[in-house]
Formats: C-alpha cells, structure tokens, sequence
C-alpha cells in the first residue's frame, strides 16, 4: 500500500484509528490494527509521535462508556507488539499497568484482550530487562500502594510474574529480595483465588535458587511466609536437614527473613534450631558479596541470643553461627562488606547510552527518552553478569535503537555507550582482567566470550571469558574442587560452547589416568591404537618415543609394566605426535623425577607454535614454565601476566602456591597406639635385611641387597630417578609384594597405613560411595579390607598344601585348624592353636619361631593383621559422627564426606579420602607414594604440618624437593636398584652410639639387696678369720666379692 502525501497519510491513519474504534467484529479491528502497525512500521516511529497512536489506543482503553473501544484500544497495541516487536517495546512497557488494571474490566471480551495484550509484552522483554518489568508488576499486586488494586489485577500481575520467572530465572533470583515481600503479601490475601495465585508464584520464583537442599521443603517454606505461625513447625523440618550444596543469594533470600522471624520465637527449641540452620547455612555461602547482602540481617539476632539466651547450650550454638556469620563475611550491617561500590548502576548506564545517542545525532528526542532508560538498564545487567562482549551488546541493542538512531550510527552509538559502562565498572573492579586478556602477544586461536561450566549440579564457571594465544603457556590454578580438571576435560571434549572444533583447533589431553587404550600393548602397539595416529608410520612413532627417553628395553616392555613416570612419559609423547594447537597438561610433573621434570621444562619452553593449559601443583614448575596465569575467581576465569611468582605478587591470598608453612590449613593424624614391648621411639619396627626383588618376566631384579630399618620416630624420603625401584621398595616394607632372597621383620602388631602411587585404585571400585560409605565398608568386619584384599595375603596352592601338615603334639600327629590368640612371650610373642577334630582343652601354644620355623608364614601373618586392625579399631567408632569428624581432621568437608560420591570428588579429595582411610585404624606408620600429586598448595601445607606433630613413622616418595627436605632428615636414595642411604638415622642400632655414656651406664653402681649386703659381711667375715689363722697376705675386701 503505498501512500502519496503526508494529508493521504493522516487520512489512512485516522480511519484506521475509527475502524479500529468502531468495527462490529474483533476480526475486522484485528485487519485494521495490522494494516495500521505495517504502515508504522513503513514509515519509521515517527509517525507514532506525529499522530499521536499510543495515545489514543490509551485513551480508547480507558473510555469507559465503550467496551468496544476498550476492546480495540487493546487489539491495537497487541498488534503494534506482534508487527514491530521490540522496535517498539519500550513505549508499550510504559502501557502494561492499563493493561493489568483491564483484568479487572466487566467485559469477558476486554478481559481477554488485556490478558493477550499483556502476554505478547512479557513474552518479548529480554531477561535483562527484568527490573524494567518487575515495578510494574509489583505495583500490579497492590504491594506498597495502599492495595488498591482489584483482586483480577492482582492474579494477573502473579501469572505474569510466574511466566517470566521461566524465561529469567537468574535475574528474577537477583530480585528475590524485592519480590518476596510482594508476593507474601498477596499470600496472605483475604481473596482465595489471590493466595492460590500467589502460592503458585511463590513456589515458581523460590525455585529458581536451584538449591537441593530446601527444594523439598519449598511449600512449608512459601506457606509460612503467609503464615508466621507456621514458623516453629517449619523450622523443626529444616533443623532435620543436612545443608550440602553451596548457598547462593536466592537461597538466603528465602531462607532470611524466616530465620530472622525465627529467632525472635520464645521458644528454646525453636532458638536451637534456627542457630544450628544458621551456622550450617552461612557455612556453605561462599560469595563474600552475596554474604554482605544479606547476612548482616541475621547478625542482630544471632548476637542477641549469644549474650541473653537463658540456655548455656543455645549461647554456645549461638555464639559459633556469630563466628560463621563474620567468616562468611556478614559481619556488619553494611550493604558491602568494604563500603565500595562495585557495580556499573542503571542510572549510570542510562546516562553512558544518552551520552553515546546524543554524541552520534546531536539530539534526543523527548519522545524517545525510554529506549535510553530502557537500553540504560539492560546495559546494567549486562554489567552485573560482567558479559562484556562488543558483538553481543550490538545484536541486542540494534532492534532498539533501530527506532529513533540513523542506521549507520547504530555501531558507533554502542560501541560508545559499551566503552563507557566497560570503563566505569573496570575502574570499580581492580581485578578485571579485560585489559590483560587484549595485550598477550602472538596470534590468538580460541576466543570464546562468553561461557559456564557445572559437574553435575555445580556451577563451577559462570559467564566468563577464555582467550588463548599462540605459543602462551597458561598455568591454570585454582583451590582443589574448583574444576580445573574438569575445564581441561571439557575443552577437550568439545563441551565449552563456542571454543573452536578439533577440525579447526586440535587439542591433546595429557592425563594420567585417561589411559584409554589397552596398557598390556607393547608401547608401540599402545600409542598406534590411539584414534588419531592409527594411521602414523610405526617408525615415526618409535621415534618420537626414542626422542623422550625410551630406550630398547623400555621399548619392549608393556604398558602396565612401566613405571608412573615412564607412564606419564609416554602420555606426553602421544601427546607430542598428535600435533596438537593446544596441549592440556593435568598434572604433567606427577610421577616424574628432577631430570625428567628438567627435560619437560625445556621441551615446553622451546614450543613457540604450541599453546599450553597446564594444572600443576608443583610451584618451582609454574614458575619456570608459564607465561600467564588462569585463576579461578569468584566462578570467573582471571588472567594475570607473568609465571606464579608475579601472580602471587600482585595476588598475596595465592602465596600458599609457593610455600609451604603459609597455608591456612591444618590436618590432624590419629595418635598411633602403643606397641607392645616398644618402650622408646627409637627401637626398630621394622627391618629389611639384604633383600633383592624381581618382577616376574623381567631378568634385571627391581632391587639389589637392600637392607633398612625403621623406628616410630623414622622421618624417611625414598629418593631416586623414574624406574630406579622406589615403589618396589615401598611395596617390600607393606608387605605387597615378598623378596627372592633376603628377610622381612616387621613388629607383629604393627599396622601400616599406604597411599599408593597410584591412590586412586583404592577408591575405583567405589565411585558409588560416597567417602563415608566407603570408610564403614572398608572396616565394617573389624579389620581393614584394603589389607585382606591384597594378592600377597591370598593364600596360594603350597600355602593351603602347608596347612594339611600333620606336627607331632603330645606323641601324636595332629593337624592345625586355626589360630585363636596371641600373648607375649619374653622378647616376642606365642600363639594359641586350635587343633582340627579335637576339643578346645586340647589347644597348644606355640613360639612365633617355631611356626614360621614350621612354615606357616601365612598363618601367622593373617592372624597378625587381623589382631592389629583389631587393637587399632578398639577405640574407634564406626559412626557417622566420629567419621564426619575423622574426615574434617584430614582437611575433606565432613558435608562432601557424607553426601558426596566419590565420582564426583576431585583428585586431591579423594587423595584426602585415601590419606583418611589409611589412618582410620590408628596406624603406626604412614607410607606415602608421591603424596604431593593433586594436593593443591593449602592441602600440602596441612599435611607437612600433621606430619611434623604425628608420633608414628612416616615414609614417602617425591620428587618435591621442597616438601621432602622440609620433612625427612634421613634418606633412602635408589639407582638402578641398589640403596644408599644418607642423613641420620632414628633407630638405635644404627645411630652412631656414644662410648663414654655407654662406659658410664655400665660403671654405675647398682644398689644391693637386704639379703646379698648380709652375704656379703659373711664372705667378708669368713676371710678375715681365715687370715687370721693362716696368716699371710689379707686380700682387700672389693665391691665384688
């Protein structure tokens, strides 16, 4: 349709403005609305001002004489919305409470239109327009305006706030303290259909928090909140529940002004409950910000009853919530824990989108005055969400500006206003890397702006940035459980939205234990059978190998065969043959030696054209490596130039990456019980004598001759390259595996706690458990299952042949069944033995020797470990309490301990269950297998610590040297298989003994019995009448005689 004149046009706009006004039927104002929106649409928004149409659809809504009108004035706006869609929606958002109040209208016919009028609006606001919206709908629940509102306007403003709470449930839980007290209101409506609708909204917008752990008792919870009388009763449903997951800002939305309501109950159980709730709720926030929102409303309360509460018992309680209340970081009642205003406001953004629109045209139209306010408050959420990504504000700012800016401008006019509010907030947030993400130097390959990652129901990142660059080397450092691992996996996998395909960008993961293929392959056979180098030339291959290290003999070996640094060794040379862009490196040092290590170090540091993204715990490696630093900050990916020792400079809460004795963190080990006849802390518990071990199929013995001991105050590190027999000589004193030559003694009752090299095979036939689970399994029969279970205590074909032994007893043959007890027998121990087809009054006790002497080795050992356990559980209550407690000792949540499965767990959690059910039994010794791999820097700290102050052996192999010297004065260094021990040793018989306090100790005199003083006057007596009589020389009386 096209139109000649302005008059024509005025013309063609007033009659469809009647016709819309006037037709008898919906269908005919329905064609002329459209035809009315197509011509604005034409012809710009201009024509919306110059003829005023908003105005008078408005007026036609409130002719009150006309339901027709009313009607019109309705399908006229619904039909601008449906042609021009967000071109004009911010003019029509200044229309929705007319809208709202015609719910309420006589007529069915303008009910219905106000109803679709109202939805097609809704439907098309952007969720970061939520505060735009949600005023209008507060108001149209006659909250704060006197509830004038009519009980309709009222249900509808609710329905409307429930459908957009779908579309926006991030921000609608930003909102939560604003919305809650609306919605209450209504809740307690003396209009049934109101509380109905509003129950329904309550339970639609309190679920957004996503929070498990009070998701089953949302109804009690929004029912209460129309109810105060409800309060006990729902409290007393909560205090039976376990808080688990972390604690977000709708969650304590919720969950304060109850609490608070709460704690102004007289009754004591009530008080109880709710500073139990309190405690274990504020434990669990770990966004300082959000704690500064809204824990400061619970600290008046929790105050008042730690210095008036009647019950000593509620004043304790009270008084360790008051402690959590200040550690989460609500510790005053200021709206920012620092005083500091961090976020860009919808005020100062609406004055950057002004500025920019104002720059580009020189004016602004009055008419046009909300699209700014609007766009003002988009650009803020923007903000908060820190999404500041220049293609993303142009796409959504666009169709707005479209309305009153020349298309041309469009670009400028963002850019501007996008420049400004990023400026602003970069100003206010001194730890925004933005400017570091644009200055890396060399070409960039992966750009994603905007990206979260979860495990599970876990949000680990939330809307951050990742960019990358060529031949940079990215150390990625974060505290255990942050999903450091999970992020490399995910990369790798294609599962970060918006990084770059492995068509377009390859990526190598080299993890430990993501050994894919079958480890019994001979090593060529095993890198051969990766998918992407199937089709590599074998010789390319066993060079690449030759280039890392492997020789001949590593060559013919196995997989499974090879050592934990040989393992890595060949991860990284898969790796190296895949050609990859972007190499991820979990752990790349675990397992490797100080050469090998070197060796990493100098191939990583040559690679000008390879990309790096590397998780270390080693800090001298971060160091000598990395040329930027990831951290995980608040769920967001921060970028800081230069290796760990410049990242700590300018972020001192991360010195605990460097060193050792500043962590915060502290375990505690078990005290060990005492042994029997072990007087001092230096007598030998155990001893190897001149063993040599070799693994079957292999000609060269894994270890030479080796003779050592240990004492209960023994501080030892086993030192020594990759596939020296370090492991192998671990495995000697545990009793894994048995030397072919050579003696084994250790303390009958002794009890050993080992992490192994490789922890993790404790835990992987668990993943279902969670850690609790798993500690009642393992000791649930009174003995530690782990020992039973391993291949050295199954009994073999000549063992169960031995036991068919027939032993001459009495003059008889007699058979052993079983052992039954055990006691001291001077200097060692003898056993009670139940004879087979005999009575128990028929038992016999054997000595120790004369078993093992008899060849019942295996006898003597099972029963051994089983008294041990045995003695070590005497004290120990396999009780969730006590475990929960065991548990947070070794530095694991005791929550994560209880309800978390182990497959979800992080490397150094589950080295922390490992380290915790080892020394559930009170464990003399400790024998630790690289236990610096997947210990964050704060884990290690508390584990130096707790070994500093345990009373029992410790044993360890590492490669840190730092963690090593700042433990073990003694070392045990293996090359090629032979021990050399060095340091000083803390058992007796090998400490360099003092002559002279050894001559005193045997000089000292020792005072004489009653009777042996009287024995001696008459010896004395006797000889002197002797001489008496023969004469000659007196002999002198001596002490002596």
């Amino acid at each position: 349709m096209m139109v000649s004149t302005t008059n024509e046009q005025a013309t063609m706009v007033a009659d469809l403005l009647n016709k819309i006004n006037t037709a008898p039927t919906s269908e005919e104002v329905e064609q002329a609305a459209q035809e009315l929106a197509k011509l604005v649409q034409s012809k710009g928004m201009i024509m919306m001002k110059t003829y005023g149409i908003l105005d008078k659809f408005s007026a036609s809504t409130k002719n009150k004489k006309s339901g027709l009108e009313r009607e019109g004035g309705l399908i006229g706006f619904n039909a601008m919305m449906e042609v021009m869609s967000h071109e004009i929606e911010p003019l029509l958002l200044l229309h929705l409470d007319s809208f709202l109040d015609l719910y309420a209208d006589k007529g069915a016919v303008v009910q219905e239109a106000a109803q679709t009028a109202s939805r097609t609006l809704v439907d098309m606001i952007p969720a970061e327009a939520t505060k735009a919206l949600l005023p209008i709908l507060i108001k149209g629940m006659g909250f704060g305006n006197g509830n004038s509102k009519k009980w309709q306007t009222k249900i509808g403003a609710l329905k409307l706030l429930e459908r957009f709470t779908e579309r926006a449930p991030e921000q609608i839980g930003e909102c939560l303290p604003e919305i809650i007290p609306a919605v209450s209101d209504c809740l307690a409506d003396t209009k049934k259909e109101v509380a109905t609708a509003a129950e329904k909204a309550m339970m639609k917008i309190c679920s957004v928090g996503g929070n498990p752990d009070i998701h089953r008792h949302l109804k009690d919870l929004v029912l209460c909140m129309g109810d105060p009388t409800r309060v006990p009763q729902t409290i007393e449903k909560l205090a039976q529940t376990t808080f688990v997951a972390e604690v977000n800002g709708p969650t304590l939305a919720i969950m304060v002004p109850l609490l608070t309501r709460a704690l102004n109950e007289r009754s004591t159980t009530v008080l109880r409950q709710t500073v139990v709730i309190t405690d274990n709720l504020c434990k669990l926030v770990r966004d300082p910000r959000t704690a500064a929102q809204f824990l400061p409303q619970l600290y008046p309360g929790i105050e008042r009853q730690a210095d008036t509460a009647a019950f000593p018992e509620i004043r304790v309680l009270a008084n360790r919530a008051k402690q959590t209340l200040v550690d989460a970081g609500g510790v005053t009642e200021k709206s920012d824990a620092d005083g500091t205003l961090t976020e860009v406001s919808i005020e100062e953004a609406t004055a950057a989108v002004k500025k920019a629109v104002t720059k580009a045209q020189g004016f602004l139209d009055s008419f046009f005055i909300s699209y700014v306010s609007y766009l003002g408050t988009i650009a803020a959420d923007y903000s908060r969400q820190e999404l500041f990504a220049l293609e993303n504000w142009q796409q959504v700012f666009a169709p707005y500006l479209r309305a009153f800016v020349m298309k041309s401008d469009i670009p400028t006019v963002v850019g501007d206003a996008f420049n400004d509010i990023h400026s602003l907030f970069k100003s206010r947030n001194k730890d925004s890397d933005d400017a570091a993400i644009d200055e890396q130097e060399g070409e960039e390959i992966c750009h994603v702006d905007d990206f979260s990652l979860a495990y599970g129901t876990r949000l680990l990142l939330s809307h951050t940035r990742l960019k990358l660059h060529r031949g940079q080397r990215y150390g990625l450092c974060g505290q255990n459980g942050a999903g450091k691992s999970t992020l490399m996996n995910a990369i790798h996998a294609g599962k970060v939205e918006g990084f770059p395909s492995q068509d377009q960008v390859r990526t190598a993961l080299v993890d430990y234990n993501s050994q894919a293929a079958d480890p019994s392959l001979h090593i060529v056979d095993y890198v051969a059978a990766d998918e992407l180098l199937k089709n590599l030339p074998r010789a390319d291959i066993e060079k690449s190998l030759r280039d890392v290290g492997f020789d001949d003999a590593r060559l013919e070996m196995s997989a499974s065969a090879l050592s934990g640094g040989w393992k890595m060794k060949l991860e990284l040379a898969r790796a190296i043959l895949s050609k990859a862009d972007i190499l991820l490196l979990d752990e790349p040092t675990n397992h490797l030696d100080v050469d090998n290590i070197k060796w990493l170090e100098d191939y990583l540091n040559a690679q000008s054209q390879v990309t790096c993204l590397i998780v270390s715990h080693d800090s001298g490696f971060l160091d000598n490596v990395c040329t930027q630093i990831l951290h995980y900050e608040k769920k967001k990916l921060r970028l800081y130039h230069g290796n760990l020792s410049d990242f700590v400079a300018v972020y001192p809460a991360a010195r605990t990456y460097y060193s050792l004795d500043a962590s915060t963190i502290e375990f505690t080990f078990p005290k060990p019980s005492v042994l029997q006849g072990v007087r001092s802390n230096t007598k030998a518990i155990l001893k190897i004598n001149d063993c040599t071990f070799t693994y079957p199929g292999n000609k060269t013995p894994s270890l030479y001759n080796a003779t050592a001991s240990l004492s209960l105050s023994s501080r030892v590190a086993v030192v020594g390259p990759n596939g020296a027999g370090k492991s192998t000589m671990i495995k000697l004193l545990t009793g894994e595996t048995i030397p072919q030559t050579g003696t084994v003694w250790r303390h009958p009752a002794l009890r050993i706690g080992y992490v192994a090299q490789h922890a993790f095979h404790h835990l992987n036939q668990h993943l279902e458990k969670t850690p609790t689970d798993y500690l009642q399994w393992r000791y649930s029969t009174g003995e530690d299952k782990e020992v039973a279970e391993k291949e050295t205590r199954a009994w073999s074909e000549d063992e169960l042949k031995q036991m068919e032994k027939m032993i001459p007893v009495n003059g008889e043959e007699r058979q052993i069944e079983t052992l039954l007890g055990r006691t001291k027998l001077k200097k060692t121990f003898q056993y009670e033995i139940k004879w087979k087809n005999k009575l128990h009054k028929f038992n016999s006790w054997f000595s120790r020797e004369k078993l093992l002497d008899l060849g019942f080795q295996k006898l003597v050992q099972q029963f051994d470990d089983k008294e041990a356990s045995r003695e070590g559980l005497l004290y120990r209550e396999l009780t969730i309490p006590h475990i929960r407690q065991h548990f947070n000792d070794i530095g694991l949540d005791p929550d994560i301990a209880q309800y978390t499965k182990m497959s979800a767990l992080s490397g150094g959690q589950k080295v922390k269950v490992v380290i915790a059910a080892a020394m559930w039994n009170n464990c003399h010794m400790l024998v630790l297998d690289e236990p610096t791999n997947f210990l964050d820097r704060e884990a290690l700290g508390g584990l130096a610590t707790a070994i500093k102050k345990w009373d029992g052996a410790v044993v360890m192999i590492s490669h840190s040297n730092e963690f090593v010297d700042a433990l073990c004065p003694e070392s045990w260094k293996l090359i090629a298989g032979k021990l050399y021990k060095d340091g000083v040793s803390s058992v007796d018989d090998e400490s360099n003994i003092d002559e002279e306090k050894v001559k005193a100790k045997l000089s000292k005199k020792k005072k004489k019995t009653r009777n042996e003083v009287k024995m001696q006057e008459e010896r004395r007596r006797a000889r002197h009448l002797k001489w008496l009589i023969e004469g000659g020389t007196k002999e002198p009386d001596t002490e002596s005689d």
